[in-house]
């Protein structure tokens, strides 16, 4: 924790960082003594916020959309996968809202911020002749969704008193439920050029996991003895445990287990950041188009619908942390169901004469 007292024009400034999170502002003096006394008492206010022990002066009056944005990713608990992923988003709205107060952001210039962003979508040349309801939003979505996610983090700060993104109706998102029949996935993981992809394929389609779960998997987190993986630090915040099958304990049998490296999946003892190149090579040999690593999800997720799994089960497995999330894989179970009852039911009961004749 620290602070640092500067003369900036007519009045000292204060510029601290607490807990990672950085505050600045004017003391609206120019007596260098009297401005460190303002900024400890800030500092303290500050503090006490954090144990939510009650404070007098709220001062996060003057923030623009920027610096609120720099202390949001400061106090973002989540994976570095996540972190890049909002980053990325980010590039599409900083320029739009970067030098605005935050206060002054309203309903109506995000909902314009959407109309601009949906018409660009539109417009993209693998758009230009499909209509509406054929186009993803969905990168608009999350755009939307994060900026959601923000304005609540300032109003936890007491910077603002209302989320202006609260309301505001998603557009259309097309479905990515793929799946794959079984001879797909035998030729997806035997397009794999390299023993590390093909391992990193297997897992996912056994697991249902997340790309970023995947990687960031460590042998301390694997019991093969009680048969269980501990999938800690997910994008939903909780912890969940996948058991693993005999198929999957054969598979990490088999890889390699480098002293020098925590990770599961490492290229010479290095944590890998990303497979995509390799998993496109793969797609390509495989003759798969239009197949993203998260689609493996789906597969899984298909798999144990369609096999019996109850939704509820399928969705603690992956993750889900509402029902809704997994309603999605709801089409799949009609015809699990029909094959259950089939398989009760499929033959007709032998009366027999006996129990006929008491019958009548």
């Amino acid at each position: 924790m620290s602070n640092n007292i500067r003369l900036r024009g007519k009045y000292y400034y204060y510029d601290m960082i607490i807990d990672h999170v950085r505050y600045k502002g004017t003391t609206k003096t120019t007596d260098k003594k009297l401005a460190e006394q303002i900024a400890s008492t800030i500092k303290a206010d500050i503090l006490r916020q954090k144990h939510d022990l009650p404070t007098i002066v709220n001062y996060s009056n003057d923030y623009n959309f920027r610096d609120a944005w720099e202390q949001y990713m400061q106090a973002q608990a989540v994976s570095s996968e996540t972190v890049k992923l909002r980053q990325h988003i980010a590039k599409h709205f900083l320029p739009v809202f970067s030098d605005s107060s935050i206060k002054i952001i309203t309903t109506d210039l995000i909902e314009a911020y959407q109309l601009k962003r949906k018409i660009e979508k539109t417009a993209m040349p693998k758009n230009i002749k499909k209509r509406e309801s054929e186009i993803s939003f969905r990168e608009v979505n999350l755009e939307i969704s994060i900026l959601h996610n923000f304005f609540n983090f300032c109003i936890k700060r007491g910077y603002i008193d209302k989320n202006p993104a609260s309301g505001i109706k998603k557009l259309n998102e097309l479905s990515r439920l793929k799946t794959l029949s079984d001879e797909d996935i035998q030729k997806l993981i035997s397009g794999a050029t390299n023993k590390l992809t093909r391992d990193l394929i297997t897992f996912l389609i056994y697991t249902g996991c997340r790309k970023g779960e995947a990687l960031n998997l460590k042998w301390d987190d694997v019991d093969l003895k009680i048969g269980v993986i501990a999938i800690k630090g997910t994008k939903t915040k909780y912890d969940r445990y996948i058991p693993i099958s005999k198929p999957l304990k054969e598979l990490l049998k088999g890889i390699e287990k480098n002293q020098d490296c925590l990770y599961v999946f490492n290229s010479n003892g290095a944590k890998i950041g990303d497979f995509k190149k390799s998993f496109h090579t793969a797609c390509r040999n495989a003759g798969l188009k239009d197949l993203h690593i998260h689609d493996l999800r789906h597969v899984f997720a298909s798999k144990m619908v369609m096999n019996g799994t109850s939704l509820y089960i399928t969705g603690e497995l992956l993750g889900h942390r509402t029902t809704q999330m997994t309603k999605r894989y709801s089409h799949l179970v009609p015809d699990t169901l029909k094959k259950a009852v089939d398989d009760v039911w499929g033959k007709s009961l032998t009366v027999s004469p006996m129990t006929k004749q008491k019958n009548e």
